[in-house]
């Protein structure tokens, strides 16, 4: 009787497993802008975590259907500023550009900290600066960029 019923589970997990393998299929081709303003608090942690997110999403749609874009000002410079000397923060940064993810970096922030980005900033390159960030984000979301504030 046990194995009688144990069909049918096996069954329903197999057609569940199957549906969540395809995620590109489910999510289709996605275009995001991830919004990062904020402190990573102790250990980077916030910074680890928005990163983790951004990493899934992309396994989650698959990195040949997603393109993504993480805007950076005010604190959330820190994130490549402390990836100078956080291992782990520059694993993930190095990953991540691997898969369609670009990192855009306000010009504003820059000047008004007075940040070098070429000797303060980890794996920044000119084409990464922008004049503005939050201007930057409005103008993702009108070329069709979804909003994520992780």
């Amino acid at each position: 009787m046990k194995s009688m019923l144990a069909l049918p589970l096996v069954a329903l997990f197999a057609i569940e497993a199957s549906s969540l393998a395809s995620g590109s299929e489910r999510y289709g081709e996605q275009k995001v802008a991830y919004h990062i303003n904020f402190d990573g608090e102790e250990g980077d942690r916030e910074y680890l975590r928005a990163l983790g997110n951004v990493r899934n999403h992309i396994a989650a749609v698959g990195s040949g259907g997603i393109e993504v874009k993480v805007v950076l000002h005010g604190d959330g410079l820190n994130l490549l500023k402390n990836a100078n000397s956080n291992q782990q923060l520059q694993s993930l940064v190095l990953d991540l550009r691997t898969n369609n993810l670009a990192f855009l970096i306000c010009n504003f922030t820059l000047e008004g900290r007075d940040i070098d980005y070429q000797a303060d900033l980890f794996e920044v390159f000119k084409e990464d600066i922008v004049p503005s960030g939050v201007a930057e984000l409005s103008h993702l979301q009108a070329q069709g960029y979804t909003y994520i504030r992780p």
